[in-house]
């Protein structure tokens, strides 16, 4: 595919494609992918959900029905893929970015979102995004560095939410460490229904193999540091969000090879509960002319090699 910005130090190199909702197309280290690669017919027909990651801005999963609930106000939202009946993953994955800045080993993405005409379905409020994405390698490790922000640049304040979906290849000799205070049980359409604590069937800690376990669940209280080692391929991977990434969502859909470790900054359909006068959504808002950032490292080295 053209277009795609290669960014690499030592054996580490990833591939990104601003014009594809500013995704990575792949992430390598010493040859070996660390995240699921994207296919080729996907990176010709520029299928950004078939990447190897994308961003989510400026929210995450699911907004219910399609109708967020703020200020008093109801704003109707595209549905834009025709087997969700809901809102999904923001606008930020199905809009070109542009390079603000490029260097060898790191490149920086920006979107400008104006919601005029058509584009306010999209998201009803006016925002700037800046991606950054750096890699590295020392000590026999190598980290992709990816960093999101959002500034509002609309006149009214508006909730938000930031994170990232990288999809991992997965073998039958996947080990899952994920410590977390609890989860979230889910509906037919994949929206929260109540808070658990984490089942014996479906815990992580300790680390333990993927086996048959199935999720597309939001885990809470994540503790900022989830875990895959693979013997088959030789592999650890640590994928770490920062303070402000306390939710993990964690999607092993049945009989694929792949999953996907999610950091974000809030649950599922958190602006509608937060409306409704929840708690511990992770719902925030964001005044006019304010920003705000986080952060994720996924960190790539030989299994059984000393951590980062």
């Amino acid at each position: 595919m053209e277009e795609l910005v290669t960014i690499a130090c030592g054996d580490a190199r990833a591939d990104v494609a601003p014009a594809v909702g500013g995704a990575v197309a792949a992430f390598r280290w010493r040859g070996v992918d660390v995240l699921r690669p994207t296919p080729a017919e996907a990176l010709a027909a520029r299928n950004v959900r078939a990447f190897a990651s994308f961003p989510l801005v400026p929210f995450s999963n699911r907004i219910a029905e399609a109708r967020l609930a703020f200020g008093g106000q109801i704003h109707v939202l595209g549905r834009p893929y025709a087997d969700q009946p809901h809102a999904i993953h923001g606008v930020g994955l199905r809009r070109p970015w542009r390079v603000a800045s490029r260097a060898e080993d790191r490149v920086t993405l920006a979107l400008d979102y104006d919601p005029d005409g058509d584009e306010a379905r999209g998201w009803p409020f006016a925002f700037r995004a800046l991606q950054s994405l750096d890699v590295g390698e020392r000590s026999g490790v190598a980290v992709l560095a990816m960093s999101l922000a959002i500034e509002n640049c609309d006149a009214r304040p508006f909730p938000f939410g930031l994170g990232w979906h990288p999809y991992f290849p997965r073998t039958p000799a996947t080990v899952l460490g994920l410590r977390a205070d609890g989860m979230w049980e889910t509906g037919p359409t994949l929206l929260p229904v109540r808070r658990v604590g984490v089942p014996a069937g479906l815990s992580f800690d300790p680390p333990r193999a993927i086996g048959e376990t199935t999720l597309d669940t939001v885990f809470t209280g994540f503790d900022g540091a989830v875990r895959l080692d693979d013997a088959q391929r030789g592999l650890r991977t640590t994928v770490e969000g920062d303070t402000a990434t306390g939710f993990l969502v964690v999607y092993v859909p049945p009989g694929r090879d792949f999953l996907a470790l999610e950091p974000v900054t809030h649950m599922t359909d958190a602006f509608n509960r937060h409306a409704r006068g929840e708690s511990g959504t992770g719902t925030r808002t964001l005044p006019p002319g304010a920003s705000f950032s986080c952060t994720m490292r996924i960190v790539a080295q030989t299994l059984g090699g000393t951590a980062a």
